[in-house]
This record gives C-alpha cells, structure tokens and sequence, in this order.
C-alpha cells in the first residue's frame, strides 16, 4: 500500500505539465530514467527495439515522436501508482545537481514538491552538499509542525514563489545544511517584514538590518494593546528579531564549510532549528498581525 497517493502525484505531475518542466534537466531522456529505473530490464511497445532504454532512444532521442511529458503516463514507469521509493526517486534525480545546476530552479521545483508531499507525511530534505550543491532524498514526517503549514498559509497569500522557496529551503535545510537554513530563517523574516510595510506604503530603504525591519513593521501596524503589555509585547518580539539576527551570523561565521570532510565549525542542527523556530514564529506573527487589523481598518 503505497503513503503517497494518486492524488498527490497526479497533482504533482499537472503542475510539472503546466509549467512545462523539463523534467530530464541538462541529462538525455534516457540518461535520466536510468538514474532512477532499470530501462534495460523494462519490455519494448517497438519491435525495432530490444528493449524500454532502446526504445526511448528511438523515439526521443532520434525522432523525437513522443510528447515531452510521455513518463508520467507510461505504464512501464506507473509513476502514478508504482511504488513510493520510485515516484520519490523520480523527483529527487529532478533537482539533483548533475540534472539541474540553477539553485534558483531547485528551490522553484522543491517547493512545489513538498507543498504537496507534505499533505502525505513527506518531503524532500538536503541529506549531503557536494561542491557547494544540495543533495536532497526523501524523509517522512519533516513538515508536520502546524507552524511551518502556517507559514506556507503566508507564501500563498503573499503570492509569492520567493517566499515559499525560502520556507522550503530553511525547513530542508535544517539536517543537511544547517547553515542554509539559518540563513533562510532570516531572509523568510526580513521578506515578510518587507511584504508587510510595501503593502502599507512604508516602503524601507533597504539600508535595515533584520531588527531594524521588525521595528519597522511593529510600528506601521501600530501594535497597541494596553499600557500594561504594550511594553511586555514589543521588547519580546524586539529580543525574537535580535536573536534571531544572532544566530543568522553564524552563517558567516561558521557556514562557509561546505565541502570536503571534515566540516569544522559548521552550525549545528540544533542552532538551525532555533533559528527555523524563531524566525517562523515571528514572521507568521508579523503577518496575522497584518492582516487582522488591515481588516479592521487600521
């Protein structure tokens, strides 16, 4: 009994449709299925051909008479209702480096992944970076936390790619490389800080620092409670901003080691989860705090 779903996948496989991925990247056709399937043990539906890897040489590499999107209906692959360890290992060899080396690309394709893996309990995490590029598998159990689904709540209202690509990268990130997440907490932040005051006319200078933008946000949507926690509240979310800042310089500091082993001074995954924790929390307050009195109309 497969974890994954038809439903997830057909959903996944639509979205690649729609957007016309190339799903094979920089690889050949065939080249990038025998990264993940055995095409020489799969039958032929072309007697010219001995066998699937022959066969789809014949009529994608030579020909070209197939359309581009042919795996996701192919029963020999049975993407849509063969086995979850393959479906997996057809999107991971998708943002592999050896197929894509455009980061930017990875992070698009990694998030649409997971927002729909997530619903079944998966997700696509770093395991290992190579020559300063992520390796990702597939983990089970990694994108429960109701915090985390509020901050994809916020990506889709802000409509925006750049935000969920950061939520994507700061939670897969955590164990393979810490300090890419630490790093993408605090841009989540700063961008969230910036959606915010650009939505209320107090467009920054771009000269703020992380604590400096929280400021910013907290006084364009006038967080006035009552004398009493008024104070209480500001100097918390303040200290939120400040140690979340803190441990975003680790980065500098500790995340250049990327490479060889050993990996000498590299954040821990502890620190990165402080600092994934911290910056969700606060982001997802900023916005709910946006949104409620942009309600109230105030």
């Amino acid at each position: 009994m497969n974890a994954i779903s038809e439903i997830t996948r057909r959903n996944i496989l639509d979205a690649l449709r729609l957007q016309t991925v190339q799903w094979e990247g920089r690889l050949g056709e065939s080249a990038f299925l025998s990264r993940v399937f055995d095409l020489s043990a799969l039958p032929s539906h072309d007697r010219r051909a001995s066998d699937m890897l022959s066969e789809v040489v014949l009529h994608r590499e030579t020909f070209r008479d197939w359309s581009d999107d042919w795996p996701y209906d192919d029963g020999r692959l049975d993407l849509l209702r063969g086995p979850d360890d393959a479906f997996l290992r057809f999107l991971t060899e998708m943002i592999h480096p050896i197929v894509r080396d455009d980061d930017a690309e990875v992070d698009r394709l990694l998030a649409l992944f997971n927002r729909h893996l997530c619903i079944d309990g998966f997700q696509l995490a770093v395991m290992d970076v190579v020559s300063g590029k992520r390796i990702f598998a597939a983990a089970r159990g990694l994108d429960a936390s109701p915090m985390h689904a509020q901050a994809r709540k916020v990506a889709d209202e802000l409509a925006s790619e750049h935000v969920a690509a950061q939520i994507t990268r700061m939670q897969s990130s955590i164990v393979g490389d810490p300090a890419l997440a630490i790093g993408s907490a605090k841009e989540f932040v700063e961008s969230i800080c910036k959606g915010i005051l650009k939505a209320r006319a107090a467009i920054p200078s771009g000269k703020e620092d992380l604590p400096k933008l929280v400021r910013l946000a907290l006084e364009t949507l006038g967080l006035t409670f009552n004398k009493r926690t008024e104070t209480t509240l500001r100097n918390t979310l303040a200290a939120l901003a400040t140690l979340t800042q803190g441990v975003a310089e680790l980065r500098g500091q500790l995340g250049t080691g990327h490479g060889a082993s050993p990996e000498v001074g590299r954040p821990s995954t502890e620190v990165a989860r402080l600092a994934v924790g911290i910056a969700t929390t606060l982001g997802v307050f900023l916005w709910d705090m946006h949104r409620a009195t942009a309600v109230r109309g105030e």
